[in-house]
């Protein structure tokens, strides 16, 4: 496993819009988002009320609050808690999206896509797969940038790690990459 760097950690279209936490760690995932209810929307819904599990087909479309998630595949399960454990599939025409606002500035986001996200609400984990992005933006303006195969996110630890494939030869390599933006005081006495 290839760690790029330690300390930082669904619409019917076909891409993946993650807005998770900060690179810096001064933003987390919208707290408020926690409280909200699903919106689901898809070409077919099956629900199982008593085991909590909701299965979606075509153009997925998941908000909670102001997480967006998108692809053609999704599996809901909520815990007994009340914690949802989400998995959207992109097609091979079409990737999975997520996309997140953080806690703090008003115009600050996360957002990804992959072939594949999954999102464990309890936990705070979000994980992309298959040639793999995640952005930070603010204001429109991306400030940070990861790729990979592999890229898991840890909101409570505010940790990256992007994984290169377990195949992968040295001549392949780098197969991660990661361009952060500077920090400035400003921003970091927030």
């Amino acid at each position: 496993m290839l760690s790029m760097f330690e300390p930082l950690h669904f619409s019917k279209s076909a891409c993946l819009l993650v807005l998770l936490a900060a690179f810096t760690g001064l933003a987390k995932a919208e707290k408020a988002d926690q409280d909200k209810p699903i919106i689901l929307e898809a070409e077919k819904v099956s629900v199982n009320d008593v085991q909590q599990s909701y299965d979606l087909n075509g153009q997925v479309l998941l908000i909670k609050g102001s997480m967006i998630v998108t692809g053609e595949d999704g599996h809901i399960q909520v815990d007994p808690e009340g914690y949802e454990f989400v998995e959207v599939k992109g097609t091979s025409d079409t990737v999975a999206s997520f996309r997140q606002r953080r806690e703090g500035p008003a115009d600050e986001f996360m957002q990804g896509r992959g072939t594949q996200v999954t999102y464990n609400a309890k936990t705070e984990q979000l994980t992309i797969t298959g040639d793999a992005s995640l952005r930070r933006s603010l204001n429109m303006q991306m400030l940070d940038q990861l790729q990979g195969t592999k890229i898991e996110y840890d909101d409570i630890t505010e940790r990256y790690r992007v994984t290169p494939p377990a195949d992968a030869k040295p001549e392949d390599l780098p197969l991660a990459r990661a361009i952060l933006s500077p920090r400035r005081k400003a921003t970091l006495d927030k």
